[in-house]
């Protein structure tokens, strides 16, 4: 009796043994089907995207526009007595060149330490009267500075000019400068005999696609 019971426990654990290793081989045929759907898909999303890359790069090629194009001047000045004079007119006609520009930005760096750029108003005549004695109020004439060796209006010429400053940036829009009806372009002369200044004039935009020019500028 114990030996028939000795033989059947040997048949239970044959049979279990021989079903974990069923269960074993249909795990792996399982993962294995699994890993076999995946991949096509994982091929087919990097297909997809090295698609799109590709696309991207064809329409930024294509959509490609006129190409930026660069001019720079220097527009020599006359001679003009101490203060702030408005020269809008007088520098759009040493450019004829802006007129090419469809659409860009203009930098104006007057090349001295005591005469700066600035924009305020066109119509008043008092306003570049105004401007200047406000500037000889804070920077004043006297013998308060150190650097003296040019006169006394030289070092109180520097201050002016750092205050002011030395460059302006105008958008250029259809051969004009892009400002208001009520703006225009100041030199201020802070020497009582500052001679002719020199202002460098850099265009960077892109030209009209029809290779003619805008009219000239209405200032």
């Amino acid at each position: 009796m114990i030996a028939t019971q000795l033989s059947t426990a040997i048949k239970h654990t044959r049979a279990h043994s021989a079903a974990g290793r069923f269960n074993d081989k249909a795990a792996v045929v399982s993962r294995s089907a699994v890993h076999s759907v995946q991949r096509p898909k994982q091929r087919s999303q990097s297909h997809a995207k090295l698609t799109t890359c590709r696309a991207v790069k064809e329409q930024t090629a294509t959509s490609a526009g006129p190409s930026t194009e660069w001019f720079q001047k220097i527009v020599q000045l006359p001679a003009k007595q101490r203060g702030c004079h408005i020269i809008t007119r007088n520098l759009l006609q040493e450019l004829p060149e802006l007129g090419e520009y469809e659409v860009g930005m203009a930098n104006l760096f007057v090349m001295h330490t005591s005469a700066s750029l600035t924009i305020n108003e066109n119509a008043s005549s008092d306003v570049p009267l105004d401007l200047n004695d406000s500037l000889d109020r804070i920077a004043p004439e006297g013998p308060h500075y150190r650097h003296a060796d040019e006169g006394s209006d030289d070092m109180p010429a520097h201050v002016k000019s750092s205050l002011m400053g030395a460059s302006l940036n105008i958008p250029v829009r259809q051969g004009q400068f892009a400002m208001g009806t009520w703006q225009g372009l100041y030199l201020n002369e802070h020497r009582n005999h500052g001679g002719s200044r020199k202002v460098c004039v850099t265009i960077q935009g892109q030209k009209r696609s029809d290779g003619r020019k805008y009219p000239a500028s209405r200032w």
